[in-house]
């Protein structure tokens, strides 16, 4: 892939834990080149490494070994403020759990973030940005609503509101639906289909064939190194049974 085409890149990157007799080496050498707007989903078996790559692509946790550049800009040699700050400011994030402040109402819990990544823009205008990414999604009519009080698929609607609040360079997905059944899994897929048609660079890890079938890109990870890749090209709907075949055989193939 031309490296000057890619948003986020890892060079030789690799993560050990020393806590451990023998120290544990979760992540072996990956090099790793996503392309501006791409939608790109890593899988692999249990214990593969797929979240540790996540999260040390992410800037949350520091790999041991090798250089993480997002927009060309070396990710590993920042401070922990000015990582945090990045986060902020060019990431977006969604879990299998949404992480919510009990606290506050869904609109506030995606308001909060969106205020911090642009204390400069005002309230009014983050309430504006915010409203219009709620009403977009299918979910201003429960912008008032504690986060008890709605669906997990609705909540997942909202974390994908929450990532995209601050105009993210690439959303990061760790399972996002994970712990849904299956037609709320398609209402959440659907959400990410439309942010990648915008342009929106997407980082996912899954375990699920379909959820795959959705990326442009599959890369599939053993023991901590990238052993295959498998390029599916632009989602279409009239298609997604023909993708989903065509990636449980590539998975079969690889002993998934």
């Amino acid at each position: 892939m031309d490296q000057a085409t890619a948003t986020l890149e890892s060079r030789d990157l690799g993560k050990t834990y020393f806590s451990t007799d023998p120290p544990t080496e979760v992540l072996r050498g990956v090099d790793l080149a996503v392309r501006t707007g791409e939608f790109l989903v890593v899988m692999g078996a249990s214990g593969s490494g797929k979240s540790t790559l996540l999260y040390s692509i992410s800037g949350m946790d520091r790999p041991t070994a090798g250089k993480v550049l997002l927009d060309g800009r070396e990710l590993t040699s920042l401070g922990d403020a000015e990582m945090s700050d990045v986060r902020l400011t060019r990431m977006g994030f969604v879990f299998q759990q949404p992480h919510f402040l009990s606290n506050l109402d869904v609109r506030d819990n995606i308001l909060l973030p969106a205020l911090k990544a642009a204390p400069k823009e005002g309230r009014e205008a983050a309430i504006a940005r915010v409203d219009a990414l709620m009403e977009r999604f299918g979910i201003a009519h429960i912008k008032d609503h504690g986060i008890t009080q709605v669906s997990g698929g609705q909540l997942q609607r909202a974390s994908i509101c929450r990532a995209l609040a601050g105009g993210p360079s690439v959303v990061f997905a760790d399972e996002p639906t994970g712990a849904l059944n299956s037609s709320m899994s398609v209402e959440v897929m659907d959400a990410f289909t439309e942010v990648h048609r915008d342009g929106t660079t997407i980082v996912m890890v899954t375990h699920d064939p379909g959820v795959a079938a959705r990326a442009d890109r599959i890369i599939y990870l053993r023991d901590g190194a990238v052993v295959d890749t498998r390029e599916l090209g632009p989602w279409s709907s009239d298609r997604a049974g023909q993708r989903e075949d065509e990636v449980l055989a590539w998975l079969r193939d690889l002993g998934f």
